[in-house]
């Protein structure tokens, strides 16, 4: 049997891979998932990739649905994610638990990296967030976008400037060695999106693709979840 396929957002990789890897041991399917930002992944479903799941933002998922490239109904979600902000380890962590200091933590950056905000979630959260806090002009000149939020973490574990720091979303932080979390987009600033998964309106294989959604996001799979950085609401 072909490879189940797969295309999803960044800030499930680390849950998605996890729940491949016991999916092609217990089952002996094997999975070819590719990840980015939601942005470039919707544009590869309209174009008509060949793809079983889909693991997007909630809101795009239904978009899909609409458009007729997600099967009706099939929308699970998985929980919600935090946009935050990281370092490199071993540098001082900034204070960003208020406003006030988040924005003044931000004034002082060397450098800011956070994924593209033309496609990605996270990278739109950033530009939204220094638009409120007034202070774009300033900051954007130090600005570094990257395909993706592992993308900007990768870079930035291996950086050695001073005063760097990285924004985007928690799920795309904890599993990246080299960066230290260090906290949430603070007050009226915090952000916290719904991811989902879907089956693919031309799935080549349906029965597959509605096992994987099962898995993933299964009540079993929640400590999986959440030690990727997920949350959940009490009803879920």
């Amino acid at each position: 049997m072909a490879a189940l396929r797969i295309l999803s957002a960044g800030a499930a990789q680390s849950v998605v891979e996890t729940i491949a890897t016991a999916y092609t041991s217990e089952t002996g399917n094997g999975v070819k998932a590719e990840f980015g930002a939601v942005g470039a992944m919707k544009a590869r479903v309209i174009a008509g990739e060949p793809v079983d799941v889909i693991v997007l933002t909630g809101a795009l998922i239904d978009e899909l649905a609409v458009s007729g490239h997600i099967a009706a109904g099939s929308r699970s979600d998985l929980g919600t994610v935090a946009t935050g902000v990281a370092v490199r380890a071993g540098t001082p962590l900034p204070d960003v638990s208020e406003v006030r200091k988040l924005r003044e933590t931000l004034l002082a950056a060397s450098k800011v990296v956070c994924p593209d905000p033309a496609t990605a979630t996270a990278g739109k959260a950033v530009m939204e967030v220094l638009g409120r806090l007034g202070i774009v002009a300033e900051v954007q000149p130090r600005m570094q976008y990257f395909p993706n939020g592992y993308a900007a973490m990768k870079w930035l574990a291996e950086s050695r400037g001073v005063l760097e720091m990285g924004i985007t979303q928690v799920t795309e932080i904890l599993p990246n060695p080299g960066v230290i979390y260090v906290g949430p987009l603070p007050g009226d600033l915090k952000i916290k999106t719904v991811y989902s998964a879907g089956l693919a309106a031309r799935a080549q294989n349906p029965e597959g693709a509605t096992e994987f959604i099962a898995r993933l996001t299964a009540a079993a799979s929640r400590a999986i979840l959440a030690k990727a950085g997920y949350e959940f609401d009490q009803e879920q």
